[in-house]
Protein backbone atom coordinates (compact mmCIF):
# COMPACT_ATOMS: atom_id res chain seq x y z
CA UNK A 1 0.00 0.00 0.00
CA UNK A 2 1.27 3.58 -0.56
CA UNK A 3 2.66 5.78 2.05
CA UNK A 4 1.17 8.93 2.73
CA UNK A 5 2.82 12.06 3.45
CA UNK A 6 0.48 13.61 5.99
CA UNK A 7 2.75 16.99 6.60
CA UNK A 8 0.44 19.83 7.28
CA UNK A 9 0.85 22.52 4.90
CA UNK A 10 -0.19 25.78 5.76
CA UNK A 11 -3.56 25.80 4.25
CA UNK A 12 -3.98 22.40 6.28
CA UNK A 13 -3.19 18.83 5.90
CA UNK A 14 -3.63 18.00 2.15
CA UNK A 15 -3.06 14.34 0.45
CA UNK A 16 -2.44 15.08 -3.43
CA UNK A 17 -1.58 12.94 -6.10
CA UNK A 18 0.64 14.14 -8.76
CA UNK A 19 -1.34 13.98 -12.41
CA UNK A 20 0.93 14.91 -15.32
CA UNK A 21 -0.99 16.95 -17.89
CA UNK A 22 -4.03 17.24 -15.88
CA UNK A 23 -3.63 19.67 -12.76
CA UNK A 24 -6.70 22.17 -12.75
CA UNK A 25 -7.07 25.55 -10.77
CA UNK A 26 -10.05 25.88 -8.46
CA UNK A 27 -11.47 29.11 -6.58
CA UNK A 28 -12.08 27.62 -3.21
CA UNK A 29 -14.20 29.03 -0.66
CA UNK A 30 -12.78 30.08 3.11
CA UNK A 31 -12.41 26.61 4.74
CA UNK A 32 -14.21 27.64 7.98
CA UNK A 33 -17.43 27.55 6.27
CA UNK A 34 -17.22 23.91 5.28
CA UNK A 35 -15.10 21.79 7.79
CA UNK A 36 -16.93 19.80 10.43
CA UNK A 37 -17.35 20.33 14.13
CA UNK A 38 -14.99 16.96 14.67
CA UNK A 39 -12.31 15.93 12.28
CA UNK A 40 -11.00 13.05 10.70
CA UNK A 41 -7.85 11.57 12.13
CA UNK A 42 -5.65 12.65 9.87
CA UNK A 43 -4.12 9.01 8.23
CA UNK A 44 -7.84 8.99 7.37
CA UNK A 45 -8.36 12.81 6.32
CA UNK A 46 -4.96 12.33 4.07
CA UNK A 47 -6.77 9.08 2.43
CA UNK A 48 -10.09 10.59 1.80
CA UNK A 49 -8.01 13.98 0.01
CA UNK A 50 -6.38 11.42 -1.81
CA UNK A 51 -9.31 9.73 -3.20
CA UNK A 52 -10.94 13.28 -4.13
CA UNK A 53 -8.17 14.79 -5.34
CA UNK A 54 -8.29 11.56 -8.01
CA UNK A 55 -11.53 11.62 -9.02
CA UNK A 56 -11.18 15.31 -9.54
CA UNK A 57 -8.46 15.31 -11.64
CA UNK A 58 -8.86 12.32 -14.11
CA UNK A 59 -12.53 13.26 -14.43
CA UNK A 60 -11.23 16.70 -16.05
CA UNK A 61 -8.68 15.02 -18.60
CA UNK A 62 -9.51 17.45 -21.75
CA UNK A 63 -10.80 14.86 -24.49
CA UNK A 64 -9.82 17.07 -27.45
CA UNK A 65 -5.93 15.25 -27.18
CA UNK A 66 -3.39 17.38 -29.19
CA UNK A 67 -1.01 14.41 -30.30
CA UNK A 68 0.76 11.68 -28.81
CA UNK A 69 2.22 13.47 -25.50
CA UNK A 70 -1.18 14.42 -24.33
CA UNK A 71 -2.27 10.77 -24.39
CA UNK A 72 0.51 10.01 -23.09
CA UNK A 73 0.32 12.12 -20.06
CA UNK A 74 -3.68 11.57 -19.60
CA UNK A 75 -2.89 7.49 -19.72
CA UNK A 76 0.10 8.40 -16.79
CA UNK A 77 -2.32 9.91 -15.02
CA UNK A 78 -5.26 7.36 -15.33
CA UNK A 79 -3.00 5.07 -13.63
CA UNK A 80 -1.93 7.09 -10.72
CA UNK A 81 -4.12 5.43 -7.98
CA UNK A 82 -2.80 1.99 -6.17
CA UNK A 83 -6.52 -0.10 -5.87
CA UNK A 84 -6.26 -0.72 -2.26
CA UNK A 85 -5.75 2.98 -1.43
CA UNK A 86 -8.70 4.11 -3.98
CA UNK A 87 -10.84 1.62 -1.76
CA UNK A 88 -10.12 2.75 1.23
CA UNK A 89 -10.50 6.31 0.31
CA UNK A 90 -13.99 6.21 -0.76
CA UNK A 91 -14.39 4.73 2.95
CA UNK A 92 -12.52 7.89 4.34
CA UNK A 93 -14.77 10.33 1.91
CA UNK A 94 -17.83 8.32 3.24
CA UNK A 95 -16.70 9.99 6.58
CA UNK A 96 -16.10 13.09 5.84
CA UNK A 97 -19.62 13.32 4.48
CA UNK A 98 -21.02 11.62 7.62
CA UNK A 99 -19.23 14.23 9.84
CA UNK A 100 -21.10 17.27 7.95
CA UNK A 101 -24.21 16.37 9.42
CA UNK A 102 -25.07 18.09 12.51
CA UNK A 103 -27.89 16.06 13.66
CA UNK A 104 -25.32 13.03 13.82
CA UNK A 105 -22.74 14.58 15.39
CA UNK A 106 -25.07 15.85 18.61
CA UNK A 107 -26.21 12.55 18.91
CA UNK A 108 -23.33 10.21 19.00
CA UNK A 109 -22.24 12.64 21.27
CA UNK A 110 -25.13 12.11 23.26
CA UNK A 111 -24.25 8.74 23.75
CA UNK A 112 -21.13 9.29 24.76
CA UNK A 113 -22.18 11.12 27.78
CA UNK A 114 -21.62 7.94 29.67
CA UNK A 115 -17.75 7.01 29.88
CA UNK A 116 -18.72 3.42 30.44
CA UNK A 117 -21.25 3.54 27.10
CA UNK A 118 -19.20 5.67 25.36
CA UNK A 119 -16.11 2.60 25.58
CA UNK A 120 -18.85 -0.12 24.90
CA UNK A 121 -19.46 2.08 21.40
CA UNK A 122 -16.08 2.17 20.40
CA UNK A 123 -16.22 -1.45 20.61
CA UNK A 124 -18.93 -2.36 18.80
CA UNK A 125 -18.48 -0.13 16.12
CA UNK A 126 -14.76 -1.41 15.90
CA UNK A 127 -15.34 -5.11 15.45
CA UNK A 128 -19.33 -4.48 13.72
CA UNK A 129 -19.00 -1.19 11.84
CA UNK A 130 -23.01 -2.01 10.39
CA UNK A 131 -24.21 -1.59 13.96
CA UNK A 132 -23.96 2.01 13.58
CA UNK A 133 -26.59 2.31 11.81
CA UNK A 134 -28.71 1.82 14.62
CA UNK A 135 -27.62 4.88 16.46
CA UNK A 136 -30.22 8.17 16.21
CA UNK A 137 -29.22 10.15 13.30
CA UNK A 138 -27.05 7.51 11.36
CA UNK A 139 -29.90 7.46 8.27
CA UNK A 140 -29.18 10.73 7.79
CA UNK A 141 -25.42 10.81 7.85
CA UNK A 142 -25.67 7.50 5.70
CA UNK A 143 -27.95 9.65 3.17
CA UNK A 144 -24.84 12.41 3.14
CA UNK A 145 -22.67 10.00 2.35
CA UNK A 146 -24.05 8.32 -0.43
CA UNK A 147 -24.70 11.14 -2.31
CA UNK A 148 -21.14 12.90 -1.56
CA UNK A 149 -20.34 9.25 -3.15
CA UNK A 150 -22.42 8.68 -5.90
CA UNK A 151 -21.94 12.73 -7.11
CA UNK A 152 -17.42 11.38 -7.25
CA UNK A 153 -18.47 8.31 -9.10
CA UNK A 154 -21.06 10.30 -11.30
CA UNK A 155 -17.94 12.90 -12.65
CA UNK A 156 -15.71 10.24 -13.30
CA UNK A 157 -17.94 8.04 -15.56
CA UNK A 158 -19.08 10.75 -17.14
CA UNK A 159 -15.89 12.17 -18.55
CA UNK A 160 -14.73 8.79 -18.95
CA UNK A 161 -17.69 8.46 -21.84
CA UNK A 162 -16.77 11.36 -23.17
CA UNK A 163 -12.64 10.08 -23.46
CA UNK A 164 -14.16 7.32 -24.63
CA UNK A 165 -15.84 9.02 -27.34
CA UNK A 166 -13.03 10.51 -28.38
CA UNK A 167 -11.10 7.24 -28.89
CA UNK A 168 -13.32 7.02 -32.34
CA UNK A 169 -13.51 10.89 -33.39
CA UNK A 170 -9.50 11.03 -32.87
CA UNK A 171 -9.56 8.00 -35.83
CA UNK A 172 -9.58 11.09 -38.04
CA UNK A 173 -6.25 11.99 -36.94
CA UNK A 174 -3.33 10.82 -39.16
CA UNK A 175 -1.32 10.78 -35.96
CA UNK A 176 -3.82 8.50 -33.41
CA UNK A 177 -3.09 5.82 -35.56
CA UNK A 178 0.42 5.13 -35.57
CA UNK A 179 1.82 2.37 -33.13
CA UNK A 180 2.79 3.75 -29.99
CA UNK A 181 6.37 4.60 -29.36
CA UNK A 182 8.06 2.54 -26.95
CA UNK A 183 4.57 0.70 -25.76
CA UNK A 184 6.32 -1.93 -23.40
CA UNK A 185 8.39 1.19 -21.50
CA UNK A 186 4.93 3.39 -21.37
CA UNK A 187 3.10 0.10 -19.91
CA UNK A 188 6.80 -0.34 -17.41
CA UNK A 189 5.90 3.59 -16.59
CA UNK A 190 1.88 3.22 -15.99
CA UNK A 191 2.30 0.14 -13.66
CA UNK A 192 4.87 1.93 -11.54
CA UNK A 193 2.56 5.17 -11.15
CA UNK A 194 0.91 3.48 -8.70
CA UNK A 195 3.43 3.26 -6.22
CA UNK A 196 4.01 6.98 -6.54
CA UNK A 197 4.20 8.74 -3.14
CA UNK A 198 1.22 11.51 -2.66
CA UNK A 199 2.36 15.01 -1.89
CA UNK A 200 0.57 17.63 -0.04
CA UNK A 201 -1.15 20.33 -2.15
CA UNK A 202 -2.07 23.52 -0.47
CA UNK A 203 -6.18 22.80 -1.95
CA UNK A 204 -6.80 19.85 -1.87
CA UNK A 205 -7.76 19.60 2.56
CA UNK A 206 -9.85 22.55 1.46
CA UNK A 207 -11.06 20.83 -2.03
CA UNK A 208 -12.04 17.96 0.02
CA UNK A 209 -14.61 19.71 2.34
CA UNK A 210 -16.11 21.53 -0.61
CA UNK A 211 -16.80 18.04 -2.27
CA UNK A 212 -18.59 16.75 0.70
CA UNK A 213 -20.23 19.86 1.67
CA UNK A 214 -23.20 19.51 -0.49
CA UNK A 215 -26.21 18.58 1.51
CA UNK A 216 -28.36 16.46 -0.86
CA UNK A 217 -28.19 13.40 -0.01
CA UNK A 218 -29.43 10.02 -2.04
CA UNK A 219 -31.49 7.46 -0.77
CA UNK A 220 -31.16 3.87 -0.06
CA UNK A 221 -29.92 1.20 2.23
CA UNK A 222 -26.49 1.83 3.34
CA UNK A 223 -23.91 -0.06 1.57
CA UNK A 224 -21.04 -1.91 3.09
CA UNK A 225 -19.06 1.25 2.35
CA UNK A 226 -20.99 4.09 3.65
CA UNK A 227 -21.63 1.84 6.66
CA UNK A 228 -17.83 1.44 7.38
CA UNK A 229 -18.05 5.24 6.40
CA UNK A 230 -20.62 6.56 9.33
CA UNK A 231 -18.75 4.24 11.34
CA UNK A 232 -15.89 6.05 10.91
CA UNK A 233 -17.23 8.89 11.69
CA UNK A 234 -18.92 7.72 14.82
CA UNK A 235 -15.51 7.01 15.88
CA UNK A 236 -14.10 10.18 15.28
CA UNK A 237 -16.82 12.10 17.38
CA UNK A 238 -16.31 9.36 20.23
CA UNK A 239 -12.67 10.27 20.22
CA UNK A 240 -11.29 7.34 18.52
CA UNK A 241 -10.48 8.83 15.40
CA UNK A 242 -7.12 6.54 14.99
CA UNK A 243 -8.80 3.08 15.71
CA UNK A 244 -11.22 4.11 12.81
CA UNK A 245 -8.54 3.65 10.29
CA UNK A 246 -8.96 -0.06 10.76
CA UNK A 247 -12.20 0.05 9.02
CA UNK A 248 -11.11 1.77 5.91
CA UNK A 249 -10.84 -1.78 4.32
CA UNK A 250 -13.66 -3.59 2.52
CA UNK A 251 -13.12 -6.09 0.59
CA UNK A 252 -15.85 -6.04 -2.00
CA UNK A 253 -15.41 -2.90 -3.30
CA UNK A 254 -11.51 -3.19 -2.97
CA UNK A 255 -12.20 -6.43 -5.60
CA UNK A 256 -13.84 -4.26 -7.99
CA UNK A 257 -11.01 -1.54 -7.78
CA UNK A 258 -8.44 -4.19 -8.46
CA UNK A 259 -10.09 -5.87 -11.58
CA UNK A 260 -10.68 -2.24 -12.74
CA UNK A 261 -6.83 -1.54 -12.45
CA UNK A 262 -6.09 -5.53 -14.07
CA UNK A 263 -8.16 -4.45 -17.01
CA UNK A 264 -6.63 -0.92 -17.77
CA UNK A 265 -2.76 -2.87 -17.67
CA UNK A 266 -4.33 -5.77 -19.89
CA UNK A 267 -6.14 -3.14 -22.45
CA UNK A 268 -2.85 -1.12 -22.37
CA UNK A 269 -0.26 -4.07 -22.85
CA UNK A 270 -2.92 -5.23 -25.90
CA UNK A 271 -3.01 -1.96 -27.51
CA UNK A 272 -1.02 -0.40 -30.85
CA UNK A 273 -2.28 3.03 -32.14
CA UNK A 274 -2.53 5.85 -29.62
CA UNK A 275 -6.35 5.78 -30.49
CA UNK A 276 -7.06 2.48 -28.56
CA UNK A 277 -4.57 4.02 -25.64
CA UNK A 278 -7.63 6.68 -25.61
CA UNK A 279 -9.86 4.00 -25.39
CA UNK A 280 -8.33 2.16 -22.65
CA UNK A 281 -8.21 5.18 -20.82
CA UNK A 282 -11.76 5.76 -21.03
CA UNK A 283 -13.10 2.40 -20.36
CA UNK A 284 -10.43 0.94 -17.82
CA UNK A 285 -9.29 4.19 -15.87
CA UNK A 286 -12.60 6.54 -15.52
CA UNK A 287 -15.56 4.67 -16.95
CA UNK A 288 -14.80 1.03 -14.42
CA UNK A 289 -13.61 2.98 -11.21
CA UNK A 290 -16.34 5.14 -11.16
CA UNK A 291 -18.77 2.32 -11.11
CA UNK A 292 -16.65 1.06 -8.18
CA UNK A 293 -17.84 4.38 -6.52
CA UNK A 294 -21.30 4.29 -7.42
CA UNK A 295 -21.50 0.81 -6.36
CA UNK A 296 -19.70 1.74 -3.25
CA UNK A 297 -22.41 4.67 -2.99
CA UNK A 298 -25.16 1.68 -3.25
CA UNK A 299 -25.82 1.96 -6.51
CA UNK A 300 -26.63 -1.37 -9.06
CA UNK A 301 -23.93 -3.08 -10.42
CA UNK A 302 -23.92 -2.14 -14.14
CA UNK A 303 -25.73 -4.66 -16.80
CA UNK A 304 -23.00 -6.26 -18.43
CA UNK A 305 -22.78 -5.57 -22.02
CA UNK A 306 -19.83 -5.36 -25.12
CA UNK A 307 -18.68 -1.92 -26.26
Amino acid sequence: MQRISTRRPAAGLAAALILAGCATQSTVAPQAKMEPSVRLDPQVEAQASAFESFVRRVQAIDPAFSGPAAVGAAVQAGASYEPQQLQAGMVAFAAAAALQDPAFVSAVRRQARDPRAAQELKRRLATRPDDVMSLPGADGAASRARGALFRQGAALAEGGRKVKAASYSLQRQAWSKAKVADASSRLTRVKASARATYRPSGQDHDLLYRAVSDTSGRGGAASPVVAHGVAVAALSVLGDGRGGAVLLNEPRNAMCVRLAKLNYHQCLASAGPYYEDVYCLGTHAMIEPAQCVTQAAGAPPPSRRRS
